[in-house]
């Protein structure tokens, strides 16, 4: 199983009246979108289920994509490790999945799956961290397949 994690891109800060939820990307955070969804799509297998938050900052981001996605309450800002995990089925889904969610869930997501302590990983705005599941003896572990910024797209 492959699992594809993204992070938003930059995001207005929120203003007095408006919920976290509706946040939207800024000018550069639009660009950042379109840069990694061009590098996204060169690699992303045809079948990925992509999953994003309900936030509209997250779903600015994925549509850059141009592919079809559901929105998933289990991904909202103040989502846990298990419930992304849950979601996306790891390590036992077939194919890949695609998440386009937040910080800091998605950094702990990935310190679990390769054995860092929660805290020591940090996504970057509008970074995709791809992590691939391995059978290694009784069970299966995560390595790292790659690692992309907008700023090097």
């Amino acid at each position: 199983m492959d699992l594809i994690l993204w992070r938003h891109a930059q995001a207005h800060d929120a203003q007095a009246s408006q919920s976290d939820l509706e946040r939207q990307l800024t000018s550069l955070g639009e660009e950042q979108a379109a840069h990694m969804a061009a590098w996204l799509a060169q690699y992303l297998p045809k079948k990925t289920r992509i999953l994003a938050s309900p936030a509209r900052r997250t779903e600015q981001t994925v549509r850059a994509l141009s592919h079809d996605y559901a929105l998933s309450d289990e991904l909202a800002p103040g989502a846990t490790v298990a419930e992304l995990l849950e979601l996306v089925k790891w390590p036992s889904a077939n194919g890949a999945v695609l998440v386009v969610g937040h910080q800091p869930v998605l950094g702990q997501t990935i310190a679990q799956l390769i054995g860092l302590k929660a805290g020591q990983c940090s996504v970057k705005k509008a970074a995709v961290w791809w992590l691939r599941s391995q059978e290694h003896g009784a069970g299966s572990q995560a390595a790292v397949f790659a690692v992309q910024s907008p700023s090097f797209v």
